[in-house]
């Protein structure tokens, strides 16, 4: 399985403001080089903070990307996963449409009621007791055929498959805005390394509009 996390930051580093506000931070070229990197993907997976703030639906915007998955013998759409611990992710959510499959990866804490609920509209992935273990998730996902991921957040997720060792590539788009917060989200929440800190080896810079593209390897 190769793991490539995309994100756009601000100048500052943030996700977006302390209330969790989704801002426009790229612009048109950004999204047109999102969603290629969709099409190009098995699977786009998120964490469940970004579907109750952002309620994404996760699919190639692109007809022409469309057609030429379906020409080399891929489904339409990539799949879309949630990394839900709990199974907090709405009924009504975009990444529950019948657009692509979705996968909701639980842990065992998660309601049996939920679990049924959920069952009706994905296929669950359940690992872990008090939150999802995704070296076994991901390990789950990779047994059914998903092997080219791409990760779009948000922050706490993206800081546990750094320290869960699972990324391959980082790739952001820096945007000309300030955000500010000390409480507003960024690229990598969570606990925060005190240690053995990732390496990353840059690999390409690009401009894009009046921000920057950075592509970074991830040092093993």
């Amino acid at each position: 399985m190769h793991v490539v996390v995309n994100a756009a930051m601000s100048a500052d580093g943030k996700l977006s403001s302390r209330q969790r506000d989704q801002i426009a931070i790229s612009g048109e070229a950004d999204f047109a080089r999102v969603d290629r990197l969709r099409a190009d993907s098995d699977a786009v997976v998120v964490g469940v903070g970004t579907v109750l703030a952002d309620d994404p639906h996760l699919t190639v915007k692109d007809e022409q990307l469309c057609q030429q998955r379906l020409e080399r013998g891929d489904p339409e759409q990539p799949a879309r996963v949630v990394v839900d611990s709990k199974g907090r992710t709405p009924d009504d959510a975009a990444i529950l449409d019948d657009a692509a499959t979705t996968y909701v990866c639980l842990s065992e804490a998660a309601p049996i009621d939920r679990r049924m609920e959920l069952a009706d509209r994905a296929e669950l992935v359940t690992a872990g007791d008090d939150r999802v273990a995704l070296l076994r998730a991901f390990a789950t996902l990779q047994e059914q055929g998903l092997e080219q991921v791409m990760v779009e957040g948000g922050g706490e997720l993206i800081f546990s498959l750094f320290e869960a060792g699972l990324v391959d590539e980082l790739r952001v788009f820096v945007g000309p805005k300030v955000i500010g917060g000390r409480d507003a989200p960024t690229l990598a929440d969570g606990d925060g390394f005190i240690d053995e800190f990732p390496l990353l080896s840059l690999e390409r810079v690009e401009r894009l509009d009046d921000g920057v593209l950075l592509c970074w390897t991830v040092d093993s």
